[in-house]
């Protein structure tokens, strides 16, 4: 069997599937055209539609015995190879991984057969977005998780029979994974991180086996790579990321081989690119951020070329775009969000006409899964600054920004969809939601007051 991944391709951006594929043979194209003197049999190509597909890493097995690849690019809507078959043999597509960064939901219509001596034209592969189903706020007052279901239609939140559910001494930062089984919590006090795996029926959380798990010291913040195979957390008392491989079956880490792993001064902020490839870690008191190679085999992690990079004044938190293209660091003590290209390549330079202004100290930053728009929570002016991707990760400000939050906003996310943000408010003990306007980027309050969390709420996740 033969198994391939569809990322995004950055050329078509989020509007194209780049179909990597290892080719068995030494053949040129359907119908059999060989190189002269190789072993080449005769195929057809698997062809059909592509819809729908925003997400990266989509991965199909073709389950034919004698198969073969062929690599292309199409976008939505056009015709699209999936793979190959040799003639007068059985094929069966299927899927074996579903996208991610959204997680999407895809599926294959006429996706088996026996090949004959044409290629196979009316295969169809059609993706939609997985709404969102639960909510959960790490409230560091009261030492637990508040858990809510989601609304898909209007984004609003209720609580979840059970909870809030007991954390450890201080929960900071609460990171959710793609598939929406697991949830892992930084308990600050403690030197811990709590992992818990979600219940996909109901949403209630159940603590994993040997659970908690040590960190560095001072833990600020905790990321899942998008395969959901590894766990980093940023150390902020010891100038760390510390880095765990997730047994698939439980949830439980272990630390990886050289972990932990040495960061700047005060690292505050720890993120994983949409690819998986890099991490990211906003060093605090230095003014700088960190980027380190992931090895996807092992998760062991490797400093990446000129890497610390240096950005504006007390670096607080970091994202990256879908298709791990940008950085974009929000710089707590000088009130900007500074932007940077050139990432994986060894030589990252800030954008032209960064920093832009943000509100009083930027604490938090989040874009939405289709790279359209930025948010930033600014915890001294109560409001959340907005700004949209052009080309090359140029920012322009919404035009209505900045918007109200409640009091001292400490964490935004946006849900799966784009369709909804959510703003964690320390100082008000709430969640405000709001909808996204899919062209300008604007957020207006859905209706009804925000929503009630445990004391001193301090970061979300959103789960599909």
């Amino acid at each position: 069997m033969k198994t391939y991944r569809l990322p995004i391709s950055a050329s078509v951006r989020l509007l194209a599937a780049v179909i990597t594929l290892a080719m068995m043979t030494s053949c040129h194209s359907g119908g059999g055209g060989c190189l002269a003197g190789t072993n080449c049999f005769s195929f057809v190509h698997l062809e059909g539609t592509l819809s729908g597909l925003v997400g990266s890493d989509l991965e199909l097995a073709n389950e034919s015995e004698h198969s073969t690849g062929f690599g292309g690019s199409a976008a939505n809507g056009t015709q699209v190879v999936f793979g190959a078959a040799l003639f007068n043999t059985a094929y069966n597509l299927t899927i074996q991984r579903q996208p991610t960064s959204p997680a999407q939901t895809c599926i294959i219509t006429n996706g088996s057969g026996t090949a004959g001596n044409t290629n196979v034209t009316n295969i169809a592969l059609s993706c939609t977005t997985n709404p969102p189903r639960f909510a959960y706020v790490a409230n560091r007052g009261s030492n637990n998780i508040s858990a809510y279901t989601v609304d898909p239609a209007t984004g609003a939140l209720a609580a979840i029979a059970g909870s809030p559910f007991a954390a450890g001494n201080l929960p900071v930062a609460i990171a959710v994974d793609q598939a929406g089984h697991l949830a892992y919590v930084v308990n600050q006090m403690d030197a811990t991180l709590s992992a818990f795996s979600i219940d996909r029926n109901s949403g209630v959380l159940t603590e994993v086996g040997g659970s908690p798990f040590a960190t560095g010291p001072s833990p600020t913040s905790v990321a899942i790579d998008p395969s959901g195979s590894f766990v980093y957390v940023a150390n902020g008392g010891a100038g760390s990321v510390s880095a765990y491989a997730i047994t698939a079956a439980s949830g439980s880490l272990t630390a990886i081989t050289g972990s932990p792993y040495a960061a700047g001064d005060s690292p505050s902020s720890v993120v994983v690119d949409a690819v998986g490839a890099y991490v990211y870690v906003t060093n605090k008191a230095d003014g700088t951020f960190s980027g380190f190679a992931i090895d996807l085999g092992t998760g062991s992690l490797m400093v990446a070329p000129g890497s610390p990079f240096s950005t504006g004044e007390g670096p607080q938190a970091v994202v990256t775009d879908p298709l791990g293209e940008f950085v974009y660091v929000a710089n707590g003590a000088a009130n900007t969000l500074s932007s940077f290209a050139g990432v994986g390549s060894g030589n990252i330079i800030e954008i032209a006409g960064s920093p832009d202004p943000t509100g009083s100290t930027p604490y938090a930053v989040a874009m939405d899964p289709l790279g359209r728009f930025i948010y930033v929570a600014n915890q001294g002016s109560n409001n959340i600054s907005g700004f949209q991707l052009r080309a090359g990760g140029v920012l322009d400000t919404v035009a209505t920004s900045p918007f109200t939050t409640g009091i001292g906003p400490s964490s935004v996310a946006v849900d799966n969809t784009g369709k909804f943000a959510y703003v964690v408010n320390t100082g008000s003990g709430t969640v405000s939601v709001y909808v996204i306007d899919a062209a300008s980027g604007a957020l207006s309050p859905i209706g009804g007051p925000p929503f009630v969390t445990g004391t001193q709420p301090s970061a979300i996740a959103i789960s599909d």
